[in-house]
């Protein structure tokens, strides 16, 4: 039998950060209610309030020691707590089972739905255990080109697109009673990377397996694979089909600062056009020659790898990354350079404009002249919202920083039409 106990004397710290949202990210919720209690005896150890930005102060937790997420096999390396999130006027939600890794920021957003006549009093999600430590189905494996659906009547586009939502489907694909969940892309490549690995991994070895996930993920997208078979999802959250997806689970801060970094790169090869299935397994309990093993991109890092060097131990020499050029449900696409101090011209306009509308929800962000001109304030704004939305706080609006700007944006927009 595994242990699940560790001593007491032998305790990291972890940390955790609640974002309270009404109906979705567009719209925030300040003064909202969060209670924190170890899943293992359930006794509150923490009250906490959530901000204008309906965010909670970030709050150390217990953690086992770093080196039981180091090696397979050993004690569980990450605590469960249970986080209750309530606000007057809408359903409360208790999350079971939010994970805690050592030295690592456990992000965990959630969305409260309005009362109504015939609402239940509170929603409960279980979040599933992560799959290096529960037991998962191992994966069947595929052909990693898949032949395109001409035949079937399909449009197939000349190119990979960056969809705005993922539709997944909750169980195998035959399973018609199962729910379908619609998720951002970045969020869902988020989620399934913090059920897949662990944050406290080397960045080498976060780096390829989020390659790989991305191009899993868009290899299915790109070639219709489902609903070419008559089905009305994009992907399964069965590990035997597809990749892990805990509907409501937190995400992990290191993990999620390279998805927004890399979202739109895939790992294909000479000749096709789609982007490779790069199917891959845990390395330990399965084992699966040909694809990526992932405790052995771990060790490889370890021994000096970088991430394309891991990435082509297990598919070849002949792969190499590529970027989608388009990235739909945003207004504009990245203008190619970072916006900073100094930068004018149409596309700082653009940040100026999405900034000031996003401010209306989120007062925090200070508002702008819409000049087109990089000065002062323009760079306190960008610094603020990357403060509010966990990405590096640095005024600079990179890649990463546009396009979390226009998600949010568009976000806000949509709620100011309702």
């Amino acid at each position: 039998m595994r242990r699940h106990i560790y001593a007491k004397e032998n305790i990291d710290k972890g940390r955790l950060l609640v974002n309270v949202y009404a109906d979705s990210v567009g719209k925030p919720i300040d003064n909202a209610t969060i209670r924190i209690a170890p899943r293992q005896n359930g006794q509150i150890i923490d009250e906490i309030i959530t901000n204008s930005s309906g965010q909670t102060p970030i709050i150390d937790l217990s953690a086992p020691p770093v080196e039981f997420s180091q090696a397979p096999g050993e004690p569980k390396p990450y605590s469960e707590y249970d986080v209750f999130v309530m606000n007057e006027g809408f359903e409360a939600i208790m999350l079971e089972g939010v994970q805690i890794l050592p030295n690592s920021t456990a992000i965990q957003n959630v969305t409260l739905t309005p009362v109504t006549n015939d609402s239940i009093d509170t929603e409960t999600i279980d979040i599933k255990e992560h799959t290096l430590w529960g037991v998962f189905p191992p994966k069947i494996m595929e052909d990693e080109v898949k032949p395109l659906p001409e035949s079937l009547g399909l449009v197939v586009l000349p190119e990979p697109v960056i969809p705005e939502f993922v539709v997944v489907h909750n169980g195998v694909p035959s399973d018609r009673t199962a729910e379908n969940f619609w998720v951002p892309f970045k969020d869902y490549i988020k989620n399934v990377a913090s059920c897949e690995i662990y944050s406290t991994w080397p960045t080498a070895s976060l780096y390829s397996n989020i390659l790989a996930i991305l191009s899993f993920t868009l290899n299915r997208i790109y070639t219709e694979w489902y609903r070419g078979k008559g089905y009305d999802f994009t992907i399964t959250n069965s590990t035997a089909y597809d990749q892990s997806f805990s509907y409501g689970r937190n995400i992990f801060e290191e993990i999620a600062t390279v998805v927004d970094e890399m979202f739109t790169t895939f790992i294909t090869r000479p000749g096709i056009r789609q982007p490779l299935f790069t199917q891959y397994c845990d390395g330990s309990r399965v084992r699966c020659p040909g694809a990526l093993e992932q405790w052995g991109t771990k060790s490889l890092a370890e021994s000096g790898y970088d991430a394309m060097g891991i990435l082509k131990y297990y598919y070849g020499d002949n792969i190499f990354l590529m970027q989608a050029e388009k990235v739909t449900g945003v207004p504009i696409s990245y203008p190619g350079a970072p916006l900073q101090t100094g930068s004018s011209g149409a596309a700082v306009r653009t940040i100026q404009e999405q900034l000031n509308a996003i401010s209306n929800n989120y007062p925090a962000i200070n508002k702008i002249r819409v000049d087109g001109i990089f000065g002062e304030q323009t760079r306190t704004a960008v610094e603020t919202f990357q403060k509010i939305f966990n990405t590096p706080a640095t005024g600079i609006v990179d890649f990463s920083t546009w396009y979390k700007i226009s998600n949010i944006y568009v976000a806000v927009t949509k709620m100011a039409e309702l």
